[in-house]
């Protein structure tokens, strides 16, 4: 079972913000509209849930960046989180609460529009040439996983790949495999 820890961070600041008009006056009416008016007398545990809520996301942006190498979001989302405890414990603001949260939010949605696009744009065909005879064949790869062994048609030949790859697809084909596709090493 694989871990995703580095997720932790968009989930976090949507619940967190998710949380937000349940304890702040000024989002009291939508949150009485979509239903929270029932947790009004709860409104100090919501608001400690809320500022918790705000360690793993921003945590989780930083367990991201050990990934994706983007330093703008855990940046951005450490700042935000800076921002919200600021705001509640220093400076008094409202504002900056909600500027806070609403940069946790931004970089949730920005870090998770980027695994769209990366995922969207994923190659899932390459052709693979066999080194022994030379004969090319387009082959289907895994999404999620690394094909370590590849029976050449022509030549019956077992391919492995090369020292250092983590595939045939790596090593003799026209594309990498998707895993290294996302991470951007290919």
């Amino acid at each position: 079972m694989k871990l995703h820890l580095d997720k932790f961070g968009s989930v976090g600041a949507v619940i967190a913000a998710a949380a937000c008009p349940i304890c702040f006056p000024k989002l009291a009416l939508i949150g009485t509209f979509l239903g929270f008016g029932a947790f009004g007398a709860y409104e100090r545990q919501f608001l400690i849930a809320a500022q918790i809520l705000i360690v793993p996301a921003v945590a989780g942006h930083a367990l991201s960046y050990l990934q994706h190498r983007n330093p703008w979001l855990p940046g951005a989302a450490a700042l935000s989180g800076a921002a919200v405890f600021a705001g509640l414990y220093l400076a008094g603001s409202e504002l900056l609460v909600y500027a806070g949260l609403a940069g946790l939010v931004a970089a949730s949605s920005a870090d998770l529009w980027g695994r769209f696009r990366r995922k969207a744009g994923l190659l899932l065909e390459s052709e693979i040439t066999c080194p022994k005879c030379g004969f090319r064949r387009k082959e289907a790869m895994p999404a999620d996983a690394c094909l370590f062994f590849y029976d050449c048609s022509a030549c019956g030949a077992v391919l492995r790949p090369k020292a250092g790859d983590c595939c045939v697809f790596c090593s003799y084909g026209s594309v990498k495999c998707p895993p290294v596709q996302l991470a951007g090493t290919g």
